[in-house]
């Protein structure tokens, strides 16, 4: 007889088995869209709302804009396209930032949507004697900060369909690594929080069925034993899109796949070997590389970047994850796929498998060219949490690449099962991030 808690396992497993790529499904939806069609990429609250504008000379406000800041603007045909600290499958950026400021001399108590476009934050909501943290197991005032990561799916739906459902999960990982970078660099003590009334707070915020809250950053402190209110009214509904068109399937997975998890942790902070001032450019310069040059990086710089991905995940509620690497290129290793983590790397199988890598990556050469493929994987008991933390081990991939010069790309698109089997394991193959060398003109300065 099954047990009740392997029935909720693999009806949440169904969103991952639904949106599975093979060789055929590709072939048969190849995913074609009309550009000009794309919905906005960025929310505004209307002009009656209270805006603040960023200044970079202020430390808070500079964290601030380190979180979501607009890096690059590329010229494209149908217009321009702003790219920001933290990747997003197809540029999409279907996450917004919203942070409640409590306790802070000079700044109103309040919660505020954060604007990179007009670098300002817009004030929703002032706070009295209520706030976030009613909707947390710990409701007593943090002073500081807390960083709400939604997901405003049908930025990424638009394109990606079903399969958008993972994406806009890796994508609040990858905004929940930009806070936890800009945390580091700013030298703010922060945590991740996943485990909180999620659906209550989506209510509360007025954000319908359209976005969804995916996770929490705290960078604050508790200050005394009081506790705090949910939100003592409503907050209206505002579009985060010029038009929406519903995708069901999605929504019920932003519902269905995240489940509390009475088991924590103690919390470790992460102690990453980089230093700061060169991490901050780093998170400046950060891209996505779109080709590599099929050369070797250093074994030091391969293990610079596995120390920096297994550096603990500053929460209460991480989900338990494995990461592979196809080692393809990296001098004085031999070529071979590896299990990472456990106090060493362990060859599984040695052999020339870049061919068999970019195949794996819908044929991309991306993957076949790169220096190493990392494959994050997972039993998914909280899939919804497992995806945003691969995201974040994503985003720490691709700023430690930048630290040291070489390119990064993530990849959501595989062929899932084809992946599995050459793994050679029984996990869910999550996400899979290329690193390697890039030509000198694709190279960021």
């Amino acid at each position: 007889m099954l047990s009740s808690r392997t029935i909720e396992n693999k009806d949440r497993n169904k969103y991952h088995e639904a949106t599975k790529h093979s060789a055929i499904s590709v072939q048969i939806d190849p995913n074609y869209v009309d550009a000009t069609t794309q919905p906005a990429a960025f929310k505004r609250y209307p002009k009656f709302f209270r805006r603040f504008p960023l200044e970079l000379n202020n430390p808070l406000h500079r964290f601030l804009s380190l979180t979501s800041a607009i890096t690059f603007q590329k010229q494209y045909r149908d217009g321009i396209h702003s790219l920001r600290v933290q990747p997003s499958a197809g540029a999409l950026y279907p996450t917004e930032i919203y942070v409640q400021i409590r306790g802070i001399n000079g700044m109103l108590d309040g919660i505020y949507h954060l604007e990179p476009d007009s670098r300002s934050i817009a004030l929703i909501y002032e706070l009295i004697d209520d706030g976030l943290e009613g909707y947390f197991s710990d409701d007593r005032p943090i002073k500081g900060c807390i960083f709400l990561v939604s997901c405003v799916y049908f930025r990424s739906s638009w394109k990606y369909k079903n399969r958008s459902l993972r994406y806009c999960f890796l994508d609040s990982g990858h905004h929940l690594g930009a806070i936890e970078a800009a945390a580091c660099v700013s030298s703010y003590p922060y945590q991740l929080l996943f485990d909180f009334d999620r659906l209550a707070l989506n209510d509360d915020l007025g954000f319908e069925n359209k976005e969804f809250v995916a996770a929490v950053a705290i960078a604050g402190k508790a200050k005394d034993n009081k506790s705090v209110r949910k939100l003592r009214s409503p907050l209206p509904f505002v579009a985060a899109t010029d038009y929406f068109e519903p995708n069901l399937f999605i929504e019920e997975g932003c519902k269905q796949t995240w489940v509390k998890n009475p088991e924590k942790q103690p919390i470790q902070v992460p102690k990453f070997p980089f230093e700061s001032k060169r991490m901050l450019q780093a998170i400046q310069r950060r891209r996505s590389a779109r080709k590599f040059h099929p050369s070797s990086i250093g074994l030091d710089d391969f293990l610079t970047v596995c120390n920096a991905m297994q550096q603990p995940i500053s929460s209460e509620n991480a989900a338990a994850f494995e990461i592979y690497a196809a080692v393809q290129r990296v001098t004085g290793m031999q070529s071979g796929i590896y299990q990472i983590g456990g106090g060493g790397n362990y060859c599984l199988k040695q052999g020339d498998f870049h061919d068999r890598a970019g195949y794996l990556c819908i044929n991309q050469a991306i993957a076949r060219d790169s220096a190493v493929v990392f494959f994050v994987v997972s039993d998914c008991r909280n899939y919804q949490v497992a995806l945003q933390q691969a995201g974040l081990v994503g985003q720490r991939i691709y700023l430690a690449a930048t630290y040291l010069n070489f390119g990064c790309s993530g990849i959501g698109a595989f062929f899932d099962d084809e992946t599995q089997a050459f793994l050679e394991t029984d996990l869910n193959v999550l996400y899979a991030i290329a690193i390697g060398n890039l030509f000198d003109r694709d190279r960021i300065n």
